[in-house]
Parts: structure tokens; sequence; C-alpha cells
């Protein structure tokens, strides 16, 4: 039998992130292979992932990043099942180590496949289904490029990004503003043309059913409809709601507040649960 020895341990624990009792046992197993010992961890973690598959995982940790140059941003949540889980120093830490990474690819299949210390991202979640016992992916990915991106994240619950036309003096400041609206408001979309025609007509066929049951005329509808339309763009697009800071202006204006060229060209928006 191999002499298993505190610092045999500690090293596959720092390799792993396994537990220190599942590291050790996977070493006397391993007749002190480390390996053998990393693969047999790895097979554990396939185990728990496969007897996990159903459970629902919508705790966890969203987290924003935006690289260097404030040229581009991602936003991902990495989920598990237990609110506990998700304030763990180390699984947060992995969420933003991921999130990082993810600045790099354009899809979250790109990020799975992705070279991560040696194993696929994939592969290193089912390592961590196995050390943590839970249900582990990551959920949400959102990527935003624009002239100038920033980003907010909300009790590590929400994530949002923002992209401006322009990188000008306050730019920064307004950017993350905007982002802790979209984060507080969850806009359905950026401005009216982005806004799905069927939820439209929709909404016009909301309004003119309560119309009717308020006893208006036919002929008069449309026209009062057009209004209720126009409301529902205000409450529910990014430039057109009512900035949180500062109700008195729109998103848009607040915007134009700072340089009067600039614009919000995109945001996202990631949460859990």
């Amino acid at each position: 039998m191999a002499n298993i020895t505190a610092a045999d341990v500690n090293k596959l624990r720092t390799i792993t992130g396994a537990g220190m009792m599942d590291c050790k046992k996977a070493l006397v197993e391993a007749e002190g292979d480390f390996d053998l010992a990393i693969e047999n961890l790895r097979k554990k973690g396939q185990k728990v992932a496969a007897n996990r598959s159903d459970r629902e995982s919508t705790e966890g940790a969203a987290v924003a990043v935006i690289n260097a140059d404030n040229t581009a941003g991602v936003a991902i949540t990495l989920n598990c099942e237990t609110d506990f889980v998700g304030k763990n120093e180390s699984f947060v830490k992995l969420a933003n180590d991921l999130a990082n990474q993810a600045l790099n690819y354009a899809t979250k299949e790109e990020l799975l496949a992705s070279d991560f210390n040696g194993i696929t991202v994939a592969e290193k979640l089912i390592e961590q289904t196995g050390v943590i016992g839970e249900k582990i992916e990551i959920g949400a990915f959102e990527r935003l490029e624009g002239a100038f991106v920033g980003s907010y994240i909300h009790a590590g619950k929400i994530a949002t990004l923002v992209a401006l036309s322009a990188n000008v003096a306050g730019a920064d400041e307004a950017a993350k503003n905007v982002a802790m609206q979209a984060a507080a408001m969850n806009p359905i979309a950026l401005n009216e043309a982005g806004v799905d025609a069927a939820i439209i007509e929709k909404e016009i066929e909301i309004a003119k059913e309560q119309l009717r049951a308020e006893g208006k005329p036919e002929a008069m509808l449309d026209n009062i409809s057009k209004g209720k339309i126009q409301r529902f763009y205000k409450d529910n697009t990014l430039v057109n709601q009512d900035f949180i800071k500062d109700s008195s202006m729109s998103v848009a204006a607040y915007i134009k507040s700072v340089d009067a060229n600039l614009t919000v060209t995109g945001f996202s928006r990631v949460a859990l649960g």
C-alpha cells in the first residue's frame, strides 16, 4: 500500500477542489497514482451529475465581467441547487474564473468546450458536481459589445451589461447607472423597435377589451389604445423608462445629460431563479 502523506492529499485537493477525505480516499484507492486519483474523482462527479440531472438548479452566482478596453462584456450565471453553495467563496471564485474565460468566446457552447486547466469547462462542471454534491451548470450566457460597455451586479443574483455609443467622459458611471436600471426594472427591450410585434398586438387587444368593458365607443378604441401602447413602451423599454435615480427624466434623457450625442446601444440581463 502506498504511503499517502498530508502533502499528497493537499496537492490533490488543490488540483480538484475536492474535500480532504475524498482526496485521501481517492489516493488510497489509486495507490498513490495522482492521475488515477483525479480520474476516479471525475468519475464520481459523472455519477453524481447523472443522479442529479433532474434537479432544479435555480440558486448560484450571477457574474458580469468587462474586457480591459471596455468594448466587450459577458454576463453568466453559474447555477447550483442551494443558496448555501451559491454563497460559498470557492463557488463564487469559480463563477468569476469562468466569466473571465467567457470573454474569449461568443457562445455558451464554445465556452463549455474550451480548455480549463487541462480539461474542458463542461468536464470541470461535472467534476465540481462530484465535489459539491449538487447539480452545477452554466445557466445564462450573454455577450455584449459596443464603443463602451459597463456592468452592474446586484447581490450576486442579477448581472447586467450596457453598451453606450461612445467612450466619453463620465461613460463609466453612466453605463453603471443604466445597468443598475436594467437590473432593477427588467425591461423587455432597449426601445420600441426591439419589442416583438406579437407582444404589441396582444397589448392592443387587451387595451381594447378594457376600453369596451368601460363602455367606450368602438370608434375611439384605436386612438385610446395607441396611448396605452405608448405607456407600455414607457414602462417596459429601457431608454423610455423613468430613470430610477431621477424620475423627472427618462433613461435616454439622462444619457443625453452626460453627453449630447451619447445613446444606449444595447443591454443584456441575466438572473437566477
